[in-house]
C-alpha cells in the first residue's frame, strides 16, 4: 500500500508578516525577526499580504526534423514583491510612494508637511526586507537593491481603506543576486522502518 508522509509543520500559511526599507547598500538581516536600525518598518500592510512575483521568459531551440525543443535558454528572469501599504500618513510610506527623502517631509511650525510631485522623477533604489510568519515558521526575503516600479491608483472613499499599492522590482547586486532567502527549517521526517515478517 502507498504510504505518503505529510508534515503540516512544513507547510506555510502567510498568517502575518511585515516589510522594512533601508538606504541602498544596507546589509541584510542575519536572523529572522524585526531587523534593527537603520531598517524602518512599513507599518500595516493590507490583508492581501505579500505577493512574490517570478517573471521569466525562455527561448526554445528545436532541431530540424524534431517536434519538441531539445534545449531552452532563459532570456529574462525578474523578481518582484507586491503589497499595499495602509499607513499612508507615515513619513517612510509617503517617502517611498513619492520618491522623496524622509527629511523632506518634516512638518513646519504649523504642523503641516508639504511637498510637490516632480514631472521628472529620479530613480529611487533602496534595500528592502520582507518577512512572512506562520507561528514559529518564518521566511524572509532580503532585496539589496530594489525600486518601486509600479504604483496603482489611490482611491479615497468612505467604505475603503486608502492604500498605496506598489510593486518592488529586485535588481542584481555586485554578486549578481537579486533576492536572498532566509527561512526556518526542520529536519525531514524519516518514516519508521518496516520489518519483514519471518517465515
Amino acid at each position: 500500500m502507498l504510504q505518503i508522509t505529510r508534515a503540516a509543520d512544513l507547510a506555510m500559511v502567510g498568517a502575518n508578516g511585515g516589510g522594512w526599507v533601508a538606504p541602498l547598500g544596507t546589509p541584510g538581516p542575519t536572523a529572522l525577526g524585526t531587523p534593527p536600525s537603520p531598517w524602518t518598518g512599513l507599518g500595516a500592510i493590507s490583508d492581501d499580504g505579500l505577493k512574490y512575483g517570478i517573471d521569466e521568459d525562455h527561448k526554445e531551440f528545436t532541431p530540424w526534423g524534431v517536434t519538441s525543443a531539445f534545449r531552452t535558454q532563459i532570456t529574462k528572469s525578474v523578481r518582484t514583491f507586491g503589497l499595499t501599504m495602509w499607513e499612508t500618513n507615515s513619513p517612510i510610506v509617503k517617502s517611498l510612494m513619492f520618491r522623496l527623502p524622509v527629511a523632506d517631509l518634516t512638518p513646519g511650525a504649523d504642523g503641516v508637511s508639504k511637498f510637490a510631485e516632480s514631472a521628472s522623477p529620479s530613480p529611487d533604489r533602496r534595500s528592502w526586507f520582507f518577512l512572512v510568519a506562520d507561528g514559529d515558521s518564518m521566511e524572509g526575503f532580503y532585496v539589496p537593491s530594489g525600486e518601486i516600479t509600479d504604483r496603482s491608483d489611490v482611491t479615497y472613499k468612505s467604505e475603503d481603506m486608502a492604500g498605496y499599492d506598489i510593486k518592488v522590482t529586485a535588481y542584481p547586486d555586485a554578486a549578481n543576486n537579486t533576492v536572498y532567502h532566509l527561512f526556518t527549517t526542520k529536519a525531514p521526517v524519516t518514516p519508521p522502518a518496516t520489518s519483514t515478517p519471518k517465515s
